[in-house]
């Protein structure tokens, strides 16, 4: 029989409040609490707490306090990758960053999502899709990137975009939903 993290992790319904994966939260608001108390000169103390709460740290990659997150072993960060102030990042399942991605201020990442029938909902079941984001995106302030969504590389996503569907490498995307308005320049 599965665990409940084996479940979730393989993006099956799965119960949150599951004695490991409740004592791996709060493992990781301790970590993320000591992250936003720190010093802004205290960057090698910020950088090895980011080291102990990631799944993956690449080189030059960055989060500016305050940021969130419900595990941190799921967020994967290739190198030279930046967070403005005030990211949230429900990582239930992996969420994967490209080198050089930017996120603006604000910015959500939500895996974690909820049955649509409200009886199963009312089980206090859940489950998540994983995020991708391709290397050289841009993502403007205050967007919510939604369970399941995988942005091309070298795309732009709007400040305030509410992104509910895969957008495709080398376009810009805005509104809510968040739609292709136009294509840029490739490699």
């Amino acid at each position: 029989m599965k665990s409940e993290k084996e479940k979730m992790l393989s993006g099956e319904l799965y119960l949150a409040a599951d004695p490991l994966l409740t004592a791996e939260r709060i493992r990781a608001r301790q970590l993320v609490k000591s992250y936003n108390d720190a010093f802004p000169e205290e960057v090698e103390k910020r950088t090895g707490i980011l080291e102990q709460l990631l799944g993956k740290m690449g080189k030059g990659s960055w989060i500016e306090p305050p940021f969130y997150c419900d595990y941190g072993y799921n967020i994967l960060l290739g190198e030279g990758v930046f967070f403005n102030f005030n990211c949230v990042f429900l990582d239930v399942m992996p969420i994967v960053f490209g080198d050089r991605a930017m996120a603006g201020p604000n910015v959500q990442f939500y895996t974690a999502t909820h049955p649509v029938d409200a009886k199963e909902r009312a089980s206090l079941l859940e489950y998540a899709k994983p995020i991708e984001i391709g290397e050289d995106v841009w993502i403007g302030g205050s967007s919510v990137i939604c369970p399941g969504v995988k942005i091309g590389p070298r795309s732009i996503i709007g400040a305030g975009s509410v992104v509910t569907k895969d957008i495709p490498a080398d376009v810009i995307a805005a509104g809510n939903p968040c739609r292709v308005i136009r294509e840029i320049g490739g490699k």
